[in-house]
């Protein structure tokens, strides 16, 4: 068995958020810390530790005399990057997906249109640098490697956007294209078009113009939802 109260909690995370967030335990039950300590083979102070982070991500709450119980699925913190894994793991997965594409349609492609008027030229760089990443590893199935280049681009978008409310969305986009590709929600290797898209939009910040950084990014977006209806219907 692990030692160390970090990798015990982190054990029991592992196996207790899932099965919440699949709805093994629907919302109003009540874990009995004691008997899930003895399920996990864990000490209380490690099974605490555990609840305190379900805690955070509002999944759970603690009542005196009560004990441990669900939060209905309208009170989680849905932008919770491990939540957000944790729902992508389960049979909500394509609504998931789904929901997290929308978003993204509604974010990113504002974010661009900011990234082409602040973004610095180091910004600039890291976007054409990835952009290359992404033309590097787009064929001969390396979709891990492309994965790392794509999480990158759409964080510098975020980040260069100058909007620290978009920036903080970095978390969540990249668990959205990691998830599709973990998953299996992606094909072989990406949509030629997609990558050229991506191309393009580094060009369109390079350049400063707005208008066509935020309408290529529609395009990626509206591509994405385009693959769920093939892939995760």
């Amino acid at each position: 068995m692990t030692t160390g109260g970090r990798g015990l909690h982190g054990h029991v995370l592992e196996t207790l958020g899932p099965a919440i967030t699949a709805g093994d335990y629907p919302p109003g039950s009540v874990l009995r810390t004691d008997e899930l300590a003895q399920r996990f083979e864990v000490s209380r102070s490690v099974m605490r530790e555990a609840v305190r982070v379900l805690e955070s991500m509002y999944l759970v709450e603690s009542r005196r005399r009560v004990g441990v119980t669900v939060r209905p699925k309208s009170e989680w913190n849905v932008y919770d990057p491990q939540v957000i894994r944790w729902r992508l793991a389960g049979a909500d997965r394509p609504h998931q997906l789904r929901s997290l594409t929308v978003l993204r349609s509604a974010i990113e492609p504002v974010a661009a249109g900011l990234a082409a008027r602040h973004a610095t030229a180091e910004q600039c760089a890291e976007l054409t640098e990835c952009a290359l990443g992404m033309v590097a590893t787009s064929r001969g199935h390396q979709l891990e490697g492309y994965l790392v280049h794509d999480v990158a681009f759409h964080r510098v978008i975020l980040k260069a956007s100058g909007n620290e409310m978009f920036a903080r969305l970095g978390d969540v986009v990249a668990e959205v294209l990691s998830g599709r590709t973990h998953h299996d929600v992606m094909f072989e290797d990406p949509d030629p078009a997609a990558v050229t898209l991506h191309v393009q939009l580094a060009e369109a910040v390079r350049e400063g113009d707005a208008a066509r950084a935020e309408r290529l990014t529609r395009e990626i977006t509206a591509g994405a939802l385009q693959e769920l209806d093939v892939l995760a219907p």
